[in-house]
């Protein structure tokens, strides 16, 4: 027996701050599927002729959670108020793990915004148990040569937190988590076995998957219900797709812009701790 499918999200076009980008999570009154709290997928062939310090996203702050970005084109650049800088290239994964506090910066490479090249990235909020919510910030660059890979038949499936066919991947998890990025070259039939009780979505960045007799497109969020350990996937040729699961923390969840915590007095200190530079500061130095 397979994994049913719950639902299939369509994302929608959303305004991010002057950058449209596609969203499936939250979305159609489904404001989170807890750990994860939010999924964009950015896509652009920048024109160039740009400087860095003009693109991209600048200094901010978060608080309280996990926001991570795999990379599928181009190269992104992160800063922070730890003093970590890092490019992060196809392949690859910058982790973040929020913690108490940090500000930090997201931008394309200094090589894209100058000669241009297509921009393709998903970045996925992942929420931290209270009890890990004020640790220490840390940061994790992985590229795509460090992250461990499982081979199943045509698909190459990359594993970066979480056990997965005897691979570990290197991102350190505050809560029990199995976080995947696969593709194939050619249409094959797979298995995929994640734990009965981690909730499961997979999110198509292009191609199509037919699972439990669902067919699922470019672009669609699948959400299954915890009913197998096993899920199905019939993929075709050119297919990229993330896999994320992770077991329900089941907290109370209070959240305002780049802050993730368990109640209004936790937001709200946060706040005043971002205002008066708590969180760090970061003065970007072009180059």
């Amino acid at each position: 027996m397979y994994r049913s499918v719950k639902k299939i999200i369509a994302a929608q076009k959303v305004n991010m701050g002057g950058h449209i980008l596609d969203q499936p999570l939250p979305v159609n009154g489904v404001d989170q599927i807890d750990p994860f709290l939010l999924i964009h997928h950015w896509k652009r062939d920048m024109k160039g002729g740009d400087q860095q310090k003009h693109v991209g996203v600048g200094p901010h702050p978060h608080r309280g959670f996990s926001p991570v970005t795999f990379v599928f084109e181009g190269a992104v650049e992160h800063r922070d108020s730890l003093g970590n800088r890092a490019t992060v290239t196809k392949g690859g994964t910058q982790w973040m793990h929020a913690g108490k506090g940090i500000t930090h910066s997201e931008r394309p490479s200094k090589t894209i915004a100058e000669e241009g090249g297509l921009q393709e990235f998903i970045q996925f909020w992942v929420n931290t148990p209270a009890a890990h919510k004020m640790e220490t910030p840390y940061y994790l660059p992985i590229s795509y040569k460090d992250t461990p890979k499982v081979h199943k038949g045509a698909v190459e499936i990359g594993v970066v937190a979480g056990s997965f066919e005897n691979k570990n991947g290197p991102a350190k998890t505050y809560s029990n988590q199995i976080l995947l990025r696969g593709e194939t070259h050619a249409n094959d039939n797979i298995t995929i076995t994640i734990p009965k009780d981690y909730n499961m979505l997979i999110y198509i960045l292009n191609g199509s998957i037919k699972t439990n007799g669902t067919e699922v497109k470019t672009k669609d969020l699948i959400w299954y219900n915890n009913d197998s350990d096993m899920v199905n996937l019939q993929l075709i040729e050119g297919t990229r797709f993330i896999v994320l699961s992770g077991q329900p923390i089941n907290e109370s969840l209070s959240s305002y812009g780049p802050f993730v915590m368990n109640s209004q007095t936790e937001i709200l200190e946060a706040l005043k701790d971002a205002q008066m530079g708590k969180m760090g500061v970061l003065i970007e130095d072009f180059d």
